[in-house]
């Protein structure tokens, strides 16, 4: 069976690599063939011998089995999910919906977003539009648009309330699912189909539409409203007792898991030292309120709830007990959202009570390899993410090291002391003692062990977290966390005591991390390693903790130092690369030499906690262990361009920084070495030219330019090679460029695109100028601007300049190499092709 279940999610691992799935006869091609070989496999074991060749025969039949029929179930689930989509004709048409609202809505400072179950579809044209079953909806005050973040307006007020549940006609404007496409970045896409969204949009304001947006019924009753109405209740408790607190959104992550009320600034704090798993509704949670629960219900078996009725005459309290403890963890799994760490807990409990139940106790090993299954049967994706493997590799590496060496096997009998062996038994001090030592044991085993994945999942790790967590990991499962569940449900006034408890113990925590995290220390970074080197990393780490009388158990440590020295990769010499990073409607470039950097733009601000810098560059950088720029070039103060820059000083050292931003700006004051962009200065790395063409001195004496007037234009050339970088400039701008001084230097063969190709800009006399053959066009996905504008696109195409564009492409990768007459070009979305990408 074990056998079977690693080939099925082997399987669905390699699934999830493909860029096509198979129809739906090669699936069932699939499925039969794993039918036929788990038969092989069960006549091998009735009427084979038991040698070694026959068990190893066995082995290998029911991996394949379980490979093919992992590819299959998770091929088809994908398709099932695939084929309720929205046909691209129907993106951007305005469509009248009426469905529940299915999930925790989250109010922003714009609006409000949430999940949208559609019962029922208006008809239009004469037809009815093939809108998908789940939706993800935003709602946007009016004018929301029109501000860069700061307070909330009044306007901010004019979304109404939703809760889960109620019944709504929405008239909606759709998208298919789409999101930004970079190496190491978050793929909102896959998360999409994961949550079996197919569609995205906004509602429209009732000034636009022909009807009113409106509430149908307070509630509709099924079992997944219910829930989510029960969690919102819960949450409005909460901040309704925590009025104004700085972690009332941590309290509120820890009673429902709804982590979205967290500061960016106390995820960074939570990151640093390692804790950032205690922040939510843990296994660790999970299987202290399942037995405190279970023990208590089983106390009051045992007593017959205090009256005469015999209970445990009826059912043995120990099976009450398990019974209860494991409804209590559902109870508290679907709270919180069905996590993977959550459902592994609970189908881990779950196996473990049926064995228990039915009197077949059995080895962790078959309870770890049946909630693997029971994950992936419903869940295909959950490999896709951190948390699956950290969930699964903390505890394999905790069964592993511990071994022979503490706790006890689940199969193994349990043991009947006799009065002489009780009376000899441990004091307390000493099984206090015990339990600390072997608290202490796992931490380190958990620490050590999980750092080889942990460093090719985030290319970071906490030094100082098995300090952090052996604070942290007390304080808020048997302090935190149960204050937080009984404030939530007990009343009023006991109930906001509880929470203002938990709270002041929370805050206390948080200063102390706070601390920590400041430390220079405190975290390690290093490039995401290659396989090879995790492997040999694992390798070692699986020596160092094998079981005491392993020979030789410190070659282990050598193991660790192609990890420990891996360095960031830099371009050879005689080389440049440029990476385009997909950031949506906004810029962002990096611009790589043999032994310097420069970022070209920091991307476009979304939200006050979120940014193309802190969303889609530093995690860029991060993974590639980079933590230092040599220059950063801020072209112009449009928010598309500036957006990231403030969150980028903060996570990465940056040298020097040119902008044409005015000296007041927050941005230039937090800027360090500040230069103003201005024709003539020119730098030169590594072989590498570097000249600011634009904008003239004498610009910044008038008022009378708009920001893309001043656009920085920065040409970057290695030999007879060049890319030019404009800006937002315009057409006046480009004729300037033109007929001045510098014309024979706009030369380029790259061109990124002036102003996204908008129509005020890619004139034809500036292009027979650069004479580009390749143009980058940084824009968004279905921008509301409609850049790049078709006319402006196609005249690239007359004039024989290829165009790529990011939100077709994903990241585009150059490589400039002198020795070479070509430049490499990569696309994301063409190099990391997977089924889901534009379905």
């Amino acid at each position: 069976m074990r056998s079977a279940i690693l080939g099925f999610a082997a399987g669905i691992a390699f699934l999830q690599m493909q860029a096509q799935l198979l129809p739906f006869e090669g699936h069932l091609a699939l499925l039969i063939a794993a039918a036929l070989l788990l038969l092989a496999c069960w006549r091998l074991h009735r009427h084979g011998s038991r040698g070694g060749r026959q068990t190893v025969l066995r082995i290998v039949l029911f991996n394949v089995a379980g490979l093919c029929a992992g590819f299959a179930w998770g091929g088809l689930m994908a398709q099932y999910r695939l084929d309720d989509a929205l046909p691209a004709a129907w993106e951007g048409h305005d469509v009248v919906v009426v469905g529940t609202i299915d999930s925790l809505p989250y109010r922003f400072e714009r609006g409000v977003r949430f999940n949208f179950n559609v019962e029922k579809v208006a008809p239009q044209n004469g037809g009815r539009p093939p809108v998908p079953q789940r939706l993800a909806l935003s709602w946007y005050s009016p004018g929301a648009f029109g501000q860069a973040g700061g307070a909330s307006t009044p306007a901010a007020q004019a979304v109404p309330e939703v809760r889960p549940g109620e019944r709504w006609q929405f008239t909606v404007r759709l998208k298919r699912p789409h999101g930004n496409a970079n190496p190491h970045g978050f793929d909102y896409e896959v998360w999409l189909l994961e949550q079996n969204l197919r569609a995205t949009g906004a509602v429209r304001p009732d000034q636009q539409s022909a009807y009113k947006n409106h509430r149908l019924q307070e509630f509709i009753w099924t079992p997944s409203n219910a829930i989510e109405r029960g969690r919102a209740w819960l949450r409005d408790r909460i901040i309704s007792a925590l009025p104004q607190q700085k972690y009332a959104g941590v309290i509120v992550a820890l009673v429902i898991g709804d982590q979205r009320a967290i500061e960016q600034s106390d995820w960074t704090i939570f990151n640093r030292t390692g804790v950032g798993h205690l922040v939510a509704i843990s296994g660790l949670h999970i299987t202290l309120i399942s037995g405190m629960f279970g023990a208590f219900f089983g106390w009051l078996w045992r007593r017959s709830f205090f009256t005469r009725a015999q209970l445990p005459l009826l059912l043995p309290a120990p099976k009450v007990a398990v019974l209860a403890g494991f409804l209590a963890a559902l109870m508290y799994v679907l709270l919180a959202g069905f996590g993977v760490p959550a459902q592994r807990t609970l189908y881990m409990l779950c196996v473990v009570g049926l064995a228990y139940w039915t009197g077949r106790l059995t080895h962790i090993s078959y309870v770890m390899s049946l909630a693997l299954a029971v994950v992936l049967l419903f869940d295909p994706w959950a490999l896709l993410w951190p948390g699956f493997w950290l969930s699964f590799g903390a505890v394999a590496i905790i069964l592993y090291a511990s071994a022979g060496r503490i706790g006890a096997d689940v199969s193994a009998e349990p043991q009947i002391l006799t009065p002489v062996q009780r009376h000899r038994r441990p004091s307390r001090i000493a099984r206090i003692r015990r339990s600390l030592r072997a608290g202490a044991y796992t931490q380190y085993v958990v620490t050590l062990g999980l750092l080889p994945l942990t460093m090719v999942l985030f290319g970071q790790y906490s030094l100082l977290s098995p300090l952090a967590n052996a604070v942290a990991i007390p304080l808020i499962t048997i302090v935190v966390a149960p204050l937080s569940l009984l404030g939530s449900i007990l009343p009023a006034p006991l109930s906001q005591w509880l929470l203002l408890a938990a709270h002041a113990a929370l805050e206390w925590l948080v200063r102390l991390l706070e601390w920590l995290a400041g430390q220079p220390f405190a975290v390690w970074q290093a490039p995401l390693p290659p396989l090879w080197v995790f492997a040999l990393a694992l390798g070692g780490t699986l020596l160092l903790l094998a079981p005491r009388g392993w020979p030789v158990r410190w070659l282990g440590l050598f193991g660790w130092l192609p990890l420990i020295f891996n360095t960031p990769s830099w371009p050879e010499q005689g080389q440049v690369h440029v990476t385009a990073f997909d950031v949506g409607q906004g810029m962002a470039l990096l611009v790589e030499t043999p032994g310097h950097r420069l970022l070209y733009d920091t991307g476009p601000y979304y939200s006050p906690e979120s940014d193309g810098a802190n969303r889609v560059i530093v995690p860029y950088l991060r993974a590639r262990g980079i933590d230092h720029l040599d220059a950063v070039v801020i072209s112009h103060n449009d928010n598309d361009h500036s957006g990231g820059a403030l969150s980028l000083f903060k996570e990465i050292a940056v040298d020097r920084v040119y902008s044409s931003l005015a000296p007041t700006s927050a941005i230039v004051r937090a800027a360090p070495d500040h230069k103003r962009c201005q024709a003539g200065q020119q730098w030169r790395w590594d072989g590498v030219a570097f000249d600011m063409l634009y904008p003239a001195p004498v610009s910044y004496d008038s008022d009378k330019w708009k920001p893309n007037a001043r656009s920085c234009v920065l040409k970057v050339t290695l030999g007879k090679r060049a890319i030019l970088l404009p800006g937002d400039i315009e057409a006046v701008q480009e004729d300037e460029l033109v007929h001045g001084p510098d014309a024979a230097r706009l030369r380029a063969d790259v061109l990124l695109a002036p102003h996204h190709g908008s129509g005020t800009s890619s004139t034809e006399a500036f292009l027979q100028a650069v004479q580009p053959s390749l143009a980058l066009f940084q824009v968004g996905y279905r921008n509301r601007f409609n850049h790049p504008k078709p006319e402006v696109f196609a005249r690239y195409g007359r004039m024989g300049i290829r165009g790529l564009r990011n939100d077709e492409a994903g990241a585009i990768s150059l490589q400039f190499d002198k020795a070479d007459d070509k430049i490499g070009v990569q696309e994301y979305r063409r190099e990391h092709a997977r089924y889901w990408y534009g379905k």
